[in-house]
Parts: structure tokens; C-alpha cells; sequence
């Protein structure tokens, strides 16, 4: 029979906003100072966990929680699983909101809040794309594991925990990214660049502070210097700012002189959508005489990092014909005249770089400004289906007969849950040329776009599992 997927999405819009907003009403960011047994990763992503199973167990489908690292809604039978990975957590809100970040407000046709567009709109959307073809009682061959992960933000430990602990999925999707597919993604590891502390002269840096994640932009950047002439520093600074694209403000708060500057936050897989408000911070720095650690922290991060994100400082700028540029990101700066100081680098690498290509890349540094680095962990590899197959080739064939339009596989910087299955892709729910507002201030998701989305992940899952 043919079924008309806008009209059963689009019949379902006012309940699938009343879900969504219950969950992005739940600040739910991983704080792991707060864990309880019930809670391994903080409260708010098990609020956010808890929420989602509930809104899945009212509609008639079995839940599994997995010891609060993740979640699984259950449908069909088969030989075969199709799995759709979303995630329950957010990223910390930020400064520069116009609106409350986690009291949603839909204006202009736009829902505002963190987690509307990553990940929580998204996820309801492909929910509900599942629960119409529960609804309809449509036959199917195969199961379907909605799986739920609770700290995507930060190290996936909620989804590892559940790759060892369930059945693995064959095949699926991450409704975590962008239409019309995404069939690859770079890798992704991340360094430490360490430096010394003391330093004294006319010039002092007491404190450096700028960034929340390795995997933002930093809005933010805050600096407390001591010095001989503030009113000299002062009038250096409003010029430094007026003639770039960042906004700043100075005080004079116990007798130290107090820097801010504000850029635009972005996510680090495309670092020049944001504007580094700590290397421009840095930059404004360099032209004074510090010394000792606090000098080779901001030469460092000015001379090497700023408007480097293809590393061409570095001298390994490299680019694939497939996978694209090997990119950086400056994430998180700090900075104290006690402890010393350091600069988390975030790297997307292509195919044919790997995290030792980038650590001799970095040491070519190392000397100049006696830092040395340290790897977080192994991070993620390359990873990439080929768009022959089936998986990509369904999925691209309902994007085209529902939106009308060309459509082909890309690879991105940014890593989704997809990468975890050896046939996953990430697919929606950001539509082409809608802006990007995912790990920025003021997020939102056009509404009409998740009704979109769900009737294109409506007839894609039932494509998959039929």
C-alpha cells in the first residue's frame, strides 16, 4: 500500500513537540562530580535517559536501560538489526544566549534550545519516524534497536558500555548530523600541549582562562595580568578590538588588570565557522614582555594556533581527495603563575594521517617554546562505507524521492555514533543550507524541518527493516 509519510509526520507534530520539549527542558551535561551508582555520568544525563525510555514505554515499546550508561527501545523481529544511535546528552550551554538554553521557545518558526538541533531534536524526530511505523502496524523482517547514549559530548563511554554489554547491530544509522548522508568521518585524537608556570617581570600573567570542551570554539577568553601601566594596556586593548572580529571589555579588579574577549563559538570539526576568542586574547598578549612559561603559553598559542586550523605552522597541512583536510582545534586554554598552563588541541584527521603523523608535526614546536604534549587516548579512526552500499544507496534513494533533490555520500570532521557499526552512516537531521548552530549559543532547529526529517526517517527505516 502506499503511505503518504509527510501526512503521518506531519499528523504528529504537536505530540512530537511536547516530547521534544520535555527533554530539552533537561540540563542534562555530564558532570561526573555528582555521580551516584543510578547516575555514573551525573545527573543530567540520566534525567535525559530516563525521560526519553519514559516517553518510549508510554508509546508501547520495550525499554532497556542499561545501569544509566545507556538506553535501548526495542521493535520488530528478525534475523538482522537495524540500529539508529541518538544521544541524550548536551554540551554545557555557554554564555550569549538570548533565551533561557534549557526553557525551549519556538520563534519565527524555530525551536530554541541546547540539544535542538544536537542531539535532541534529531533523535526525536528519527523516534518518531520508528513509532509511525508502529503505529501503522507495518509488517518487518528484522529488529530495531533505538539505542540511547548518554555522554556523545564528551568520551562515549555510555556507548562503549553498551557495545560490551548488548548485541551489536549489523547496520544502522546516527540521526546526529547533516542530510543527505554522511558515509564518512576523519579521525579524531587529541593533545595536551603543557607548560611551565613562573614568571615575573613588569609584565606578569596571573591566570588564562578560555573554553569549555576540545570539541567547541571558545566564545570566551579571560585574562588577569599584572603590570606596571594599565591605562597603556587598557588603550592597546579597545584599539586591539576595534580593529577585529571579537568584542572585549577590561577592569581593574584588585589590583590586577582584567581582560575578556568574546568570539563565536562553532564546533571544533570546522574550527573557521567560530572565532577563537583565546588566540585572539593571545595575540593581544604577545606584544608585551612576559616571560618565563607564561611568554611560551602566549607566544605558543598566537604565533602557532591563531587561524591555524589546517596547521600549516606546524608544516603538516595535508588534504585527501576523499576525506578532505587534516584540521585543529585550540578547545581549552589554561593558565595559572602557580601550576603552569595548557592548550587542548582537537585534530580531525583524513586517511593517510594518524596521530603519530600529527605528534611529530607538534614537536617541530617543541624546542621554540619548551612545551611539551601529552595524548589524551587513542582516539578515533577514519572511518567510511562506500556509497554502493545498500545501506547508503536506501537511505540516499528516500532522501531524493522525498525532498526532489540530488543527492550524493560526504565526509565530515565532526565523529557521530555511526562510526561505531562497521555499516553505520550518520543521516539528518540538519538540512542543506540551514545555518549551523550546533555548540553555539542561541541553538535551534527549524520546526517544520524535524516533521521533515521524521517522514524521511519514517519510510527509511521501514525501507531498511521491511
Amino acid at each position: 500500500m502506499a503511505i503518504d509519510w509527510k501526512k503521518e509526520a506531519e499528523s504528529r507534530r504537536d505530540d512530537l513537540l511536547n516530547d521534544l520539549k520535555s527533554m530539552l527542558r533537561i540540563e542534562s551535561v555530564r558532570d561526573e562530580s555528582k555521580k551516584t551508582p543510578e547516575a555514573p555520568l551525573g545527573p543530567g544525563p540520566k534525567a535525559g535517559l530516563d525521560q526519553f525510555l519514559k516517553i518510549a514505554a508510554r508509546d508501547g515499546f520495550k525499554t532497556t536501560n542499561i545501569d544509566g550508561m545507556a538506553g535501548e527501545i526495542a521493535f520488530g523481529e528478525g534475523d538482522e538489526t537495524l540500529g539508529i544511535l541518538a544521544h541524550v546528552d548536551v554540551m554545557p550551554a555557554g554564555k550569549g544566549w538570548n533565551t533561557d538554553p534549557f526553557n525551549p521557545v519556538i520563534k519565527d518558526g524555530k525551536i530554541y534550545a541546547r540539544g535542538a538541533s544536537d542531539d535532541k531534536g534529531p533523535s526525536m524526530a528519527a523516534y518518531y519516524g520508528l513509532k509511525i511505523i508502529k503505529e501503522l502496524g507495518l509488517p518487518v523482517s528484522k529488529k530495531v534497536a533505538f539505542i540511547l547514549g548518554t555522554d556523545e559530548e564528551s568520551s562515549w563511554r555510555g556507548m562503549d558500555y553498551y557495545f560490551k554489554n548488548m548485541p551489536e547491530p549489523d547496520f544502522g544509522f546516527s540521526p546526529d548530523a547533516f542530510f543527505p548522508i554522511i558515509n564518512g568521518e576523519k579521525g579524531n585524537v587529541t593533545f595536551d600541549a603543557q607548560f611551565k608556570g613562573a614568571n615575573d617581570g613588569e609584565y606578569q600573567l596571573i591566570k588564562f582562562d578560555s573554553g569549555l570542551r576540545e570539541n567547541m570554539v571558545p566564545r570566551d577568553a579571560e585574562a588577569w595580568v599584572s603590570a606596571s601601566n594599565y591605562d597603556s594596556m587598557i588603550h592597546k586593548f579597545d584599539e586591539f578590538i576595534a580593529e577585529n572580529p571579537v568584542v572585549g571589555e577590561t577592569d581593574i579588579r584588585d589590583g590586577k588588570l582584567y581582560l575578556h574577549v568574546i568570539g563565536k563559538a562553532a564546533h571544533a570539526q570546522e574550527p573557521t565557522r567560530g572565532i577563537n576568542a583565546g588566540t585572539y586574547l593571545a595575540v593581544f598578549l604577545n606584544q608585551f614582555d612576559f616571560n618565563g612559561g607564561a611568554k611560551d603559553f602566549i607566544s605558543f598559542a598566537a604565533e602557532k594556533l591563531h587561524l591555524d586550523s589546517r596547521v600549516k605552522n606546524f608544516d603538516m597541512n595535508y588534504t585527501d581527495d576523499v576525506m578532505g583536510d587534516l584540521t585543529m582545534n585550540a578547545g581549552i586554554f589554561k593558565f595559572d603563575s602557580q601550576n603552569g598552563g595548557s592548550i587542548t588541541l582537537n585534530f580531525r584527521y583524513p586517511q593517510g594521517t594518524d596521530p603519530e603523523y600529527i605528534s611529530k608535526g607538534l614537536e617541530t614546536a617543541a624546542n621554540q617554546y619548551h612545551v611539551t604534549y601529552k595524548q589524551h587516548d587513542g582516539g578515533m579512526v577514519p572511518h567510511y562505507v562506500p556509497e554502493d552500499d545498500p545501506l547508503v544507496k536506501t537511505l540516499l534513494d528516500v532522501y531524493r524521492e522525498q525532498t526532489g533533490q540530488d543527492a550524493h555520500g560526504q565526509v565530515v570532521g565532526g565523529g557521530t555514533y555511526g562510526r561505531l557499526m562497521k555499516r553505520g552512516v550518520a543521516f539528518g537531521a540538519m538540512f542543506p543550507g540551514v545555518p549551523d548552530t550546533m555548540h553555539q549559543a542561541n541553538e535551534f532547529v527549524p520546526v517544520d524541518d524535524l516533521i521533515r526529517a521524521a517522514a524521511i526517517y519514517a519510510q527509511g527505516i521501514y525501507e531498511l527493516i521491511k
